[in-house]
């Protein structure tokens, strides 16, 4: 069997290379992207089997990359994890978690989640 591929997508190296080296770890082959518009050309192609999206990035954010990929059938079945900072920020920001959960996302981790929580949501939605 193949290993899953996974596209980790956040504005923050550090937490990039973090959750890249767990996702390997167990067993997934991961690629990166550092923005929404960079997001968008790897999912087209090459369909990742999941996505580990953050909310807030500049280009484009999270919710956009995720309301683009949900609401195009070619990419709809992807699971996306949506890493949120918001709760923090919310009074500071535009973000609010409401949007999130309008968003059809499949699971939400609240930053900072450990690589180890990224890697149990991945488990869980891929089966």
């Amino acid at each position: 069997m193949s290993k899953k591929r996974i596209l980790v997508v956040d504005d923050e190296p550090d937490l990039v290379t973090m959750v890249k080296k767990n996702l390997e770890r167990e067993g997934y082959k991961v690629e990166v992207a550092y923005n929404g518009v960079e997001a968008m050309e790897k999912v087209k192609a090459n369909p990742p089997d999941a996505i580990v999206l953050d909310v807030m990035m500049p280009e484009k954010d999270g919710y956009a990359v995720c309301a683009e990929l949900k609401n195009d059938d070619k990419y709809a079945d992807i699971p996306i994890v949506m890493l949120t900072a918001v709760a923090d920020h919310v009074s500071s920001t535009r973000y609010s978690h409401a949007d999130g959960m309008n968003m059809e996302a499949d699971d939400y981790l609240p930053k900072p989640a450990s690589p180890e929580q990224i890697a149990e949501s991945i488990k869980n939605l891929l089966g």
